[in-house]
C-alpha cells in the first residue's frame, strides 16, 4: 500500500491496534508478537473499572482484549495480512482481574486454512498459569484470500 496525503500508512502486522479506535480508546498495547502468536495488554485505568466497590476491571474490556489478541495471532500466521472477522468467540471467565494490575492476553493461532483460522487465548494479570479468562475463537479470513504460511502447527 502506498501512502498518500489522504491514506495512512498501514502499520506492521504486530501493531494492528492502530487500526482499531476501540483498542486505542482502551489504551491497548502490543507486548510481543511472533509467528502465529500475539501478546497484548490493557493498562489498568480507573475509567475501565466495571465494579467501583472492588475496583475490578470490566468484563467487556477483557473480552475486547481477548478478541483483539486472537485477531493479532491470526494476522501473524498469515503470509500477507488481510482483514479478519470474528465468527465465534467463547470466553470462560475464571476470576476477577486483580484491581490495579494491567491485564495481558496471549493468543495462539493453532490452525489456519485458506478461509478460516482457529485460535486459543488466555487473559491474566500476574501469572499466565492463573488466568482471568480463557478463549477459543474462530475467525474468517476476508478480502482477497491471503494464502496461509506453514510453520509448525499453525499451518498444519
Amino acid at each position: 500500500m502506498s501512502a498518500t496525503p489522504d491514506a495512512p500508512v498501514e502499520p506492521p502486522r504486530g501493531q494492528l491496534i492502530r487500526w482499531s479506535p476501540q483498542a486505542m480508546a482502551l489504551g491497548m498495547e502490543t507486548v510481543a508478537t511472533q509467528f502465529a502468536q500475539a501478546t497484548l495488554k490493557v493498562p489498568y485505568r480507573p475509567d475501565l473499572v466495571g465494579d467501583p466497590d472492588r475496583g475490578v476491571i470490566a468484563g467487556g474490556v477483557v473480552t475486547t482484549l481477548l478478541d483483539h489478541a486472537c485477531g493479532h495471532a491470526v494476522a501473524m500466521a498469515m503470509a500477507e495480512a488481510g482483514p479478519v472477522a470474528t465468527l465465534d468467540l467463547r470466553i470462560d471467565y475464571m476470576r476477577a482481574a486483580e484491581p490495579g494490575l494491567d491485564v495481558h492476553a496471549h493468543a495462539h493461532c493453532y490452525k489456519l486454512t485458506h478461509a478460516i483460522a482457529f485460535v486459543r487465548a488466555t487473559a491474566y494479570d500476574r501469572d499466565p498459569s492463573d488466568p482471568v479468562a480463557t478463549a477459543q475463537a474462530v475467525f474468517m479470513l476476508t478480502g482477497v484470500g491471503p494464502e496461509p504460511v506453514s510453520d509448525g502447527e499453525a499451518g498444519a
